[in-house]
């Protein structure tokens, strides 16, 4: 199959003949683009705090979106971020039976000192 092409105006060759066959490929939008949960450590020593969701096409985008989001005061000093998808979670209907076994074991509990005012973080 033969394909006439011209270089006028400067572009390299171009077809002028029958349409070469293209596939279409659907556009991927920010909708398309995964769901990632973000998490801060304000301060060194402290947990990280769910901040809130965004979309990023990777895992490298999301954490730049999610330090330009949520840090844009210099109030983080670490970010995760997971994709929603990869969280697994017990339902709060579950809580009896997922916790139950935790209720007999009372040396785990505080309840046998008392703790300073001043021990901060326990």
């Amino acid at each position: 199959m033969s394909t006439d092409v011209t270089a006028e105006g400067g572009h390299g060759a171009v077809p002028t003949g029958p349409a070469v066959p293209v596939e279409a490929k659907p556009a991927l939008t920010r909708r398309d683009w995964p769901l990632y949960e973000c998490f801060v450590r304000g301060k060194r020593g402290l947990n990280h705090v769910h901040v809130g969701s965004l979309h990023a096409p990777d895992d490298e985008m999301a954490l730049h979106a999610a330090r330009d989001l949520y840090t844009r005061r210099n109030e983080g000093v670490s970010i995760w971020v997971v994709k929603a998808a990869e969280i697994t979670a017990s339902s709060p209907d579950e809580k009896d039976p997922m916790f139950a076994p935790s209720g007999d074991k009372v040396y785990r509990h505080p309840t046998f000192y008392d703790i300073p005012g001043d021990v901060p973080h326990i």
